[in-house]
C-alpha cells in the first residue's frame, strides 16, 4: 500500500475498486464461522426456503466485509475513525460484488486532517446492495 497525504486527495477521487468472486455457499459457511454468525437461513436450503426464499443468501455483513476491505487496502486500519452502512438489498448465491468509494470531503477535526468517503457494494448487475460512509483521518 503505497503512502497517501491529505494534500494528494481531493474530493472527487476515486478509490482502487475493489471485486470479489462470486458468493457460493463455501464463502457462506466460511463467514459463519469467522463472523460466528450461524443464523441457518444463510447455509441451510432447506430453512431459507422454509422462509419463502428460493436459497440460501448472503449474510449482510458480508458485503460490509468486502467494503472494509476496500478501506484497508488503501489505508491503515487505524486511520479508520467511522464506518457504517446501510443495508439495501440482498446478495445472492452467484453475486459478484464490486465494492466502490469516492471521496466525499475534506475537513478538520480534532486536531486531525480527515476526509469523508462514500462506499457502495454492488452486484454484476449494479444492484446496489449497501452504501455507506467512512471517516479517514491522515
Amino acid at each position: 500500500m503505497s503512502e497517501l497525504k491529505f494534500e494528494n486527495i481531493d474530493v472527487g477521487d476515486n478509490l482502487p475498486a475493489l471485486t470479489k468472486p462470486a458468493v457460493s455457499r463455501t464463502t457462506l459457511a466460511l463467514f459463519a464461522g469467522a463472523s460466528n454468525d450461524h443464523n441457518p437461513i444463510h447455509i441451510d436450503i432447506d430453512v431459507a426456503k422454509a422462509a419463502g426464499m428460493d436459497d440460501v443468501f448472503a449474510q449482510g455483513m458480508l458485503s460490509m466485509a468486502y467494503l472494509g476491505q476496500l478501506l484497508t487496502n488503501w489505508v491503515a486500519q487505524d486511520q479508520i475513525r467511522s464506518y457504517g452502512v446501510r443495508f439495501g438489498a440482498i446478495t445472492h448465491l452467484k453475486d459478484k460484488v464490486t465494492c466502490t468509494g469516492r471521496v466525499i470531503d475534506k475537513f478538520t477535526e480534532d486536531g486531525e486532517n480527515r476526509i469523508r468517503v462514500s462506499l457502495q457494494a454492488a452486484n454484476q448487475d449494479a444492484d446496489v446492495k449497501l452504501r455507506g460512509e467512512a471517516i479517514i483521518a491522515f
